[in-house]
């Protein structure tokens, strides 16, 4: 096929790589949310669990407003500097903000659940206006197959540097100073975080380009969400999507509660981490060459059938055993790379069956949909996972005691969890309709489209 975007050439390296800065502080923050923030918060500041679980709750249904809200906003911004620029520029001081307050409660007993509502609130509104635009954005780059896939690799590969940097510093601590502990964690990361925020943000907004070839969108919002709706394949991904974030956060809130109470070696949960990402990190490269050859959905199932093979082995460890927690960390790493980059790159296609539909780029409410999808997943995860707990009769405080009861029920959340969300992800990908050939012929027929719009008008 012989059309222009068949042929257009690739993004430079140099567009991809300060698009990909911004998923630093992003990449970086998103598990000590979901895994150290819950934990610190219940165990070393004395806020139950079920309370913490009603929190991360109650703080996403905020989102059923605000995610959809600024995605429609998003579509229909247009200012000199674009579309999505000025609401990226605006996300950074509240989440700046934010973060500090979270990473660095007080320890005066002044800190309860009123305090992580209001807090995780605010992050979550400056995360929003941060995630939606940007990831909308990186979805308009290229309208190429595998030119998108290779756009969300950079980004995960440069948010992924980051992150394990960021789990180095504090095992280098922890095994040259015997500085360690949840709360020391939580401070290091957080001060990361606070670093890269306005460099990074800035970074992008001053060096990547964003096009301006776009039609705006007329369709009211809610006739928006029911067309979005009849979209097959977006129906495919977002459940997938929804399903395999409830169970990665489920398994990321809970293992900090199994390193401490089952491997019993509560410092080690950094290396743990450094571990699991490092793997990510060098299983990224390899799922983006795979996916030339499988497919994106193939893909991404192959890496899901990592966890649903290894993760049970978690069942049968105890005390002392972190040792041998690692290889099974590492094949679960590295399957992960598969999930932090397919699922983007086929965000893009599946926008393009609309864009074709609807004549009009509502990218930012597509990814309002999948942003508050991703949000509801960290939130329903974790909060499942601290429920199964309590129902449990799991004690998170300091010292106390737990039976052989107890610690069965903690060995299979952690070792079942993932397996049973991750395989019936890898199933409902098994439905996904969209081969390259497909979207090939559906940006032609965008192409043709849009050709005839002068002349219609």
């Amino acid at each position: 096929m012989s059309s222009s975007f068949v042929s257009e050439k690739k993004l430079p390296r140099r567009t991809k790589f300060f698009y990909g800065l911004s998923e630093m502080p992003i990449s970086i923050a998103n598990v000590p949310l979901t895994a150290f923030i819950p934990n610190y918060y219940g165990s070393e500041l004395g806020i139950p669990l079920a309370f913490i679980a009603t929190i991360l709750l109650v703080t996403r249904l905020f989102d059923c407003i605000s995610d959809p809200l600024i995605g429609y906003l998003g579509d229909k911004t247009n200012t000199r500097w674009g579309r999505r620029k000025p609401w990226i520029f605006m996300s950074a001081p509240i989440i700046f903000f934010a973060v500090y307050k979270l990473f660095f409660p007080a320890t005066d007993g002044s800190v309860d659940g009123n305090y992580l509502f209001i807090w995780l609130l605010v992050f979550w509104l400056g995360w929003t206006m941060l995630l939606i635009p940007y990831y909308a954005w990186g979805a308009e780059l290229s309208p190429e197959y595998n030119e998108r896939t290779s756009i969300a690799a950079w980004r995960a590969q440069i948010g992924m540097v980051a992150n394990v940097i960021s789990k180095i510093v504090p095992t280098l601590a922890l095994l040259l100073f015997a500085y360690g502990g949840t709360r020391e964690v939580i401070e290091m990361i957080g001060l990361a975080v606070l670093v890269l925020i306005p460099i990074t943000i800035g970074a992008t907004l001053y060096k990547v380009p964003e096009s301006k070839d776009y039609n705006e969108t007329r369709i009211p919002i809610m006739q928006g969400l029911r067309t979005m709706w009849g979209n097959h394949p977006f129906r495919v991904l977002v459940l997938a999507f929804g399903v395999c974030y409830i169970g990665m956060n489920l398994s990321t809130a809970v293992f900090l509660f199994y390193i401490r109470g089952i491997v019993q070696e509560e410092e080690a949960g950094i290396v743990f981490l450094l571990c699991y990402y490092s793997s990510l990190l060098c299983g990224i490269p390899f799922w983006t060459w795979a996916s030339k050859y499988l497919g994106k959905n193939k893909t991404w199932a192959a890496g899901l059938t990592c966890f649903v093979v290894v993760t049970p082995t978690y069942l049968f460890l105890g005390p002392g055993d972190f040792l041998w927690t690692l290889p099974v960390t590492t094949i679960c790493g590295f399957g992960a790379g598969a999930t932090y980059v397919m699922p983007h790159s086929m965000k893009a296609d599946v926008i393009d069956i609309d864009r074709l539909e609807t004549g009009e780029d509502r990218t930012a409410l597509f990814f309002a949909v999948w942003s508050f999808v991703m949000k509801l997943g960290a939130a329903l995860g974790p909060a499942l996972a601290l429920a199964m707990l309590s129902w449990s009769g799991f004690d998170s405080t300091p010292g106390a005691y737990n039976g052989p009861d107890q610690l069965l029920g903690l060995r299979l959340i952690f070792g079942l969890s993932t397996p049973i969300f991750f395989g019936a992800t890898a199933i409902i990908m098994l439905f996904y309709p969209i081969t390259e050939e497909k979207q090939i012929e559906v940006r032609k027929k965008i192409e043709e489209q849009r050709a005839m719009q002068p002349e219609s008008g």
